[in-house]
């Protein structure tokens, strides 16, 4: 028993593992390929350069592969690609990358997807994200693993969000966002360590207690950024139980190229 629905349109040259299936009047482009136990509901367009990978629950109407609203796009064939057991709910649209970046747009594994999400062109999005209803990513954007990016939140282009960290509903994120923090607001704020969801993901209260003393050397000692730095990294000499935790921070931080929010 096929199990495409008839009225769907899925092109000759698309790969689709045999275990895919494809609801009512979707549109499948023949440069798509997609893994087993996928599934893509009801009037889901898919075109363009673009993978998906296994387990994923696409539901009705979104849009995957689109060519990207960047008027420098001139046809380019660039790609998006998306990992394994994601969920991406109603409404997402998801563009291909662009060849002055990355020439790829990148969706990791295990991301949970609300309604409305736009994921622009060249955007990298890790594993294990939450990215709720009507989040927009500009292009460029990466956000780290287990971030989670409130609904109706705004990430303006280039700017990176870090490992674990916690935005509030209707953020204007134009800033980066290092690891482990929650922020939310407009303009963006920094309200603390993102405890909870720390303790959630298993972090012992070591290195939660040693992740606050970075965060207070961060934000609550009036350092200028390159010598709360040097700070973070003797904390990582001297704390072991939290030692990859701090060299993700400090590495965060050398890398921020808008400035962090702070």
């Amino acid at each position: 028993m096929s199990l495409i629905h008839p009225t769907a349109i899925v092109d000759a040259k698309a790969r689709l593992d045999a275990s895919v299936s494809v609801g009512p009047y979707a549109v499948i482009g023949p440069q798509v390929a997609i893994g087993a136990r996928t599934r893509v509901g009801a009037h889901c367009v898919i075109e363009g350069h673009t993978t998906i990978g296994e387990d994923c629950a696409i539901f009705q109407f979104a849009s995957l592969g689109g060519v990207p609203q960047d008027k420098k796009y001139a046809g380019e064939p660039t790609r998006l690609v998306i990992g394994h057991r994601n969920t991406i709910r109603e409404f997402c649209t998801f563009s291909l990358g662009t060849a002055q970046d990355r020439s790829e747009t990148t969706i990791g594994d295990d991301n949970w997807i609300m309604a409305y999400v736009h994921v622009a062109h060249d955007c990298v999005v890790g594993n294990q994200t939450i990215l709720a209803n009507n989040a927009t990513l500009a292009g460029h954007v990466h956000v780290g693993d287990w971030a989670i990016v409130g609904g109706l939140t705004g990430v303006h282009q280039f700017t990176h969000i870090g490992a674990h960290v916690m935005a509030g509903f209707g953020s204007h994120i134009a800033q980066d966002v290092p690891p482990f923090m929650m922020v939310d607001g407009h303009p963006l704020a920094v309200r603390g360590l993102n405890v909870e969801g720390l303790r959630r993901r298993g972090f012992s209260a070591e290195r939660i207690a040693t992740l606050k003393q970075a965060y207070r050397v961060l934000y609550r000692e009036g350092l200028t950024l390159q010598a709360a730095i040097t700070q973070i990294d003797e904390l990582a000499e001297s704390h072991p139980d939290a030692e990859e935790d701090l060299v993700l921070l400090g590495g965060f931080l050398r890398r921020a190229q808008r400035g962090i929010v702070r």
